[in-house]
């Protein structure tokens, strides 16, 4: 990372970009707690036509729509407690240079990165630094009739309400619960599920929906909350003149603003036909809308608005709301264009059973793009690659659509220069040379391959249900992408292809995977925690489990120099196999939905963590004065109109901080009432 640029905070009047652009770009906008706030370019976006451009705008005007969604599915008192910590930072008028309000100002920066008060990755509730006894003092000192009081409530009853909520521990620990024995669901603090229910109950409820016999099922629960009521259990589908209408109206709009702009008209039919899902909540129009959305292959425009991804669900059905907004990087893209066109010869040489490989790949198609808008679970912290749809059937039957996002990789790897990390946690000057020399390359390949082809591969089973991994599923699937990637890309198929270089390449990714799996990745976790979320459970399990089957043969070593820990790889050959060993294993185990199997597997290697590795990992890593977790600012997109009133350009503006693009963004984007329980 380079220069760090210390916001203090904008008040109200102050959260709206700057007119005038940096001289240079800084990628580097904020640091405070465990996160770094970065900025990243849109190069290109200047090129597009005035009609793509206004595309972009109107799309990207949807993304920002949501924003009000996710806070509130990840926990029924986020929109309470972000608005009324937003009321006492721009209304309170007394000593803001007391270091609890300079606490209250951290608690608040974390709530708007993680879209809620729990940890985006650990899922615990933050510990605030400041007292209940200030809080309660600070919100009776800002005007009453701009804080988000209680249906019939007073300032009283919403300190009340929400002290133990920010304070008490024990109150909503968790926003999710993703194994162990107990009731998942009873234990995690998410909206996905309200009332007295329990796990069984909710697996009963979707048991009793399924037909095995069905070919084409619906992804069941993707789009609503579940309800318990006395005896009653009910779903709320969120739709327009449903949960969350008064959001999804807004999106629609922008949606509709979009259709005059569409680049042809299949890109028109998407947009349609997801207008028409937002306001029927039918899952079978969302298929429908995947459909045709995969099959848009044709458009230089992209984007993904809706609730998508589950990894936020205990039980890995309900979708959180998320959008992109991109356009594609041609002269990139040829990198992935060739590993598309090649993905039936990957299908085929994969070590897996050939029961579990499609004897037909259809439909794969990979680009390489520039993303000009995130939202939703996709912002702050955004993916670097995807792969959709996620419907296994979809997949199998009109293929799947695949994106790397190169703007944002180059972000990071601009910002992670000179930071110290490599000199402090790479074992010797070697394999630091591997990586710089190979390092950008092989990581942008190994999320081509694991977007691309990883999360299309294989098959399931007849008859085998889709949700049969329940709380194991996001974690299987990751590990089975980020496997199919690294066992290829040391294929010499990658080097007859064009796609690296020469045979040495491979090693650099990974000698990283191992040291991030093995080691740092650690610093994002507080000490004496397990592992929680599914990327992180991903790559542990990958490198703990390669690491033990190998240890014999000492494939790859932990080694102690100086009091400090080490990953030393001694044979690359024999780790390449041991991936195809695992990769193997955990197709199997999807393909035949094969519950026990994955739940030790993700338990026994991807779980726990060795506390004294942890305590020695974080005392390193503490001395860079280095934030564990990276976030986005978006460009401010801005219309010029000439006297007439006509739109003649849509220009980026980049200067916006973090805190002045999240108080804008509560401002214009907030549609939800506070408490939609």
């Amino acid at each position: 990372m380079t220069m760090l640029n210390m916001s203090g905070g904008l008040h109200a009047n102050e959260a709206t970009a700057l007119a005038t652009q940096p001289d240079a770009f800084d990628y580097i906008v904020d640091q405070f707690a465990d996160l770094q706030i970065l900025r990243y370019e849109v190069p290109g976006f200047e090129s597009l036509s005035l009609q793509q451009k206004q595309l972009l705008y109107h799309l990207s005007e949807a993304a920002l729509m949501g924003r009000d969604i996710l806070f509130d599915q990840n926990c029924r008192y986020n929109l309470a407690v972000r608005r009324t910590l937003e009321v006492i930072y721009q209304e309170y008028e007394g000593d803001r240079n007391d270091p609890q309000f300079k606490e209250l100002e951290v608690y608040l920066k974390r709530i708007w990165f993680s879209n809620g008060i729990h940890h985006h990755y650990g899922m615990d509730k933050f510990i605030p630094g400041f007292t209940a006894e200030y809080f309660a003092a600070l919100v009776t000192q800002v005007p009453a009739d701009k804080l988000p009081l209680p249906v019939g409530g007073d300032v009283q009853g919403l300190i009340t309400e929400l002290t133990p909520v920010i304070f008490d521990p024990d109150v909503l620990p968790k926003r999710s619960v993703q194994s162990g024995e107990g009731d998942l669901i009873a234990a995690s603090a998410n909206n996905y599920y309200a009332g007295p229910l329990t796990q069984a109950e909710v697996e009963a409820f979707y048991a009793a929906q399924k037909d095995s016999t069905d070919l084409t099922p619906v992804s069941y629960g993707l789009n609503s909350r579940l309800v318990k009521e006395g005896n009653k259990i009910s779903k709320k589908v969120w739709k327009v003149g449903g949960l969350y209408t008064q959001a999804i109206e807004q999106i629609v709009a922008e949606l509709e603003k979009a259709i005059p702009f569409a680049e042809n008209a299949q890109q028109q039919a998407v947009i349609e036909k997801l207008i028409t899902y937002y306001r029927t909540g039918d899952l079978k129009d969302f298929d429908a809308y995947s459909i045709l959305w995969v099959k848009d292959l044709n458009s230089e425009v992209d984007f993904v608005n809706g609730f998508i991804e589950t990894y936020g669900d205990p039980l890995g059905m309900k979708a959180s709301w998320e959008s992109t907004v991109n356009f594609i990087n041609k002269e990139s893209t040829k990198r992935t264009k060739i590993i598309s066109e090649n993905a039936q010869w990957f299908e085929d040489h994969s070590p897996t059973d050939s029961r579990f490989k499609k004897k037909e790949v259809r439909g794969v198609s990979a680009k390489v793009i520039t993303v000009a808008m995130i939202g939703g679970d996709c912002y702050p912290a955004t993916p670097i690659g995807i792969n959709l749809p996620n419907a296994d059937w979809i997949r199998r039957d009109h293929g799947s659509k695949s994106v790397t996002i190169e703007n944002i990789t180059e972000a990071y790897d601009k910002a992670s220069q000179g930071t110290g990390f490599n000199e402090e946690f790479v074992w010797s000057e070697a394999e630091r040379e591997l990586i710089k020399k190979y390092g950008f390359i092989t990581d942008n390949l190994h999320t081509d391959l694991h977007e691309c082809l990883g999360h299309g591969s294989g098959q399931l089973l007849p008859g085998i249900d889709p949700d049969a991994l329940k709380a194991y599923s996001s974690t299987l699937e990751e590990t089975r992408a980020d496997l199919f990637g690294l066992y290829y890309i040391a294929d010499p198929k990658l080097v007859k292809l064009g796609l690296v270089p020469d045979s040495e390449a491979y090693k650099a990714e990974y000698y990283k995977f191992m040291l991030n799996g093995l080691l740092t990745q650690l610093v994002r976790i507080e000490l004496g925690k397990d592992i929680e979320e599914a990327h992180m459970r991903n790559r542990q399990l990958i490198a703990r489990w390669v690491y033990e089957k190998g240890q014999a043969a000492e494939v790859v070593e932990l080694k102690e120099r100086d009091g400090k820990t080490y990953v030393v790889v001694n044979d690359y050959a024999a780790l390449r196999r041991l991936f195809g060993e695992l990769l193997a294993e955990v197709q199997r185990i999807k393909s035949e939905g094969d519950f026990e199997a994955g739940k030790v597997l993700v338990e026994q290697y991807g779980v726990k963590v060795d506390l004294a590795l942890h305590t020695e990992i974080l005392e390193r890593y503490k001395k860079l004065k280095l934030a564990p977790y990276r976030g986005f600012v978006n460009p401010v997109m801005k219309l010029v109109r000439n006297d007439q009133g006509e739109v003649t350009d849509v220009t980026l503006d980049y200067t916006e901080g973090y805190t002045g693009q999240m108080l804008r963004y509560s401002n214009n984007y907030s549609f939800l009432p506070t408490y939609n329980n």
